[in-house]
């Protein structure tokens, strides 16, 4: 029965998204919500300025009215809808002043929000499940206490979210990644570790409404691109995907589900830190996507291969997570 729920799940919003697309995307432009684009980016994104943004906003909208409407509402989905919902109108304020400014908010303003909504979700996520233990692969949980729990939880949805904000920076290149690894902890949710509170059915249908909305979304999405998510899209999701992870205490491996997310951060943190030691850049341009850009790969092909990354990393993940229960029963 899980599994049928789960394919509706998928299917309903995938449907969703793409029978609202069109007039989603019309109430934009109509609206006048096209993108601002920045001018250190690289040249060839000028053609993308005016594009639809806040494209997210509909892939919310979207999941939690179905999420509603299949009633799966529990102790392993409320918290991934308080981040969805929470972080989501944080990025949707952003790509409003986008739009109106060509900047967005001041970067400390958008931290102290998500730093408010992460200790919120993380605060929930221990106080219930009673959570004060990482889970190693292989090595079994390691205690760090309630409350270093709750900050290093905290810390994570907030880096995570930034990650997948940092990603969209190409057609279709966030919503894909995302995809496989939503992929990956929908199948780790369905799977009865002994002991654990792990087998969770409607995480499971969850993160199948999020995949199918993100099915949906790349409908627009890909190159050129009709929709963009926006800060409204990327930063919940992200927020979302860590805090499913968590859920499911298999937070760690989302340094192996999310690689793509891992090295776009990364990339970043290491051109910045270049510079202010060295006075040199490490990448053409950070984040990463873009230093493939300026190297001469199109842009399609940089979106296409981060998917054979995001997929193959996916499939690891789930393999480690399945050979790790195995050795520890």
């Amino acid at each position: 029965m899980t599994m049928l729920l789960i394919l509706v799940a998928l299917l309903s919003a995938f449907a969703g998204v793409l029978l609202l697309g069109p007039v989603y995307i019309g109430l934009l432009q109509r609206l006048g919500f096209g993108k601002q684009i920045r001018v250190e980016g690289p040249e060839g994104h000028a053609t993308k300025a005016g594009t639809p943004t806040m494209g997210g906003m509909l892939l919310v909208v979207v999941v939690m009215f179905l999420a509603m409407a299949m009633r799966i509402e529990d102790a392993s989905t409320l918290t991934p809808m308080l981040a969805l919902v929470g972080v989501s109108v944080l990025g949707a304020i952003d790509d409003f002043v986008n739009v109106r400014t060509g900047l967005g908010m001041r970067g400390r303003y958008k931290l102290v929000w998500q730093t408010v909504v992460a200790l919120l979700a993380a605060f929930y996520v221990q106080r219930h499940f009673g959570l004060d233990t990482i889970n190693i692969p292989f090595l079994g949980g390691i205690v760090i206490g309630a409350a270093l729990f709750v900050l290093f939880m905290a810390f994570v949805i907030v880096g995570v979210s930034n990650a997948v904000n940092l990603t969209d920076g190409l057609d279709g290149l966030a919503g894909g990644t995302l995809i496989f690894s939503f992929v990956a902890y929908l199948l780790i949710a369905l799977v009865e570790v002994p002991g654990s509170k792990v087998a969770m059915p409607n995480l499971a249908i969850f993160c199948a409404l999020v995949i199918g909305a993100l099915i949906g979304f790349l409908w627009f999405n890909v190159h050129p691109a009709q929709l963009f998510m926006g800060d409204a899209g990327a930063l919940s999701m992200g927020a979302t995907l860590a805090v499913v992870a968590t859920i499911t205490g298999q937070l760690p491996l989302l340094m192996v589900i999310g690689v793509v997310f891992l090295a776009v951060i990364l990339s970043v943190v290491l051109q910045v830190a270049s510079f202010r030691l060295r006075g040199r850049r490490i990448f053409r341009m950070a984040p990463l996507q873009h230093h493939f850009e300026l190297v001469g790969w199109a842009e399609e092909k940089i979106t296409v291969r981060f998917w054979i990354i995001s997929a193959l990393a996916g499939l690891l993940g789930f393999s480690l997570f399945l050979a790790s229960v195995d050795a520890l029963r």
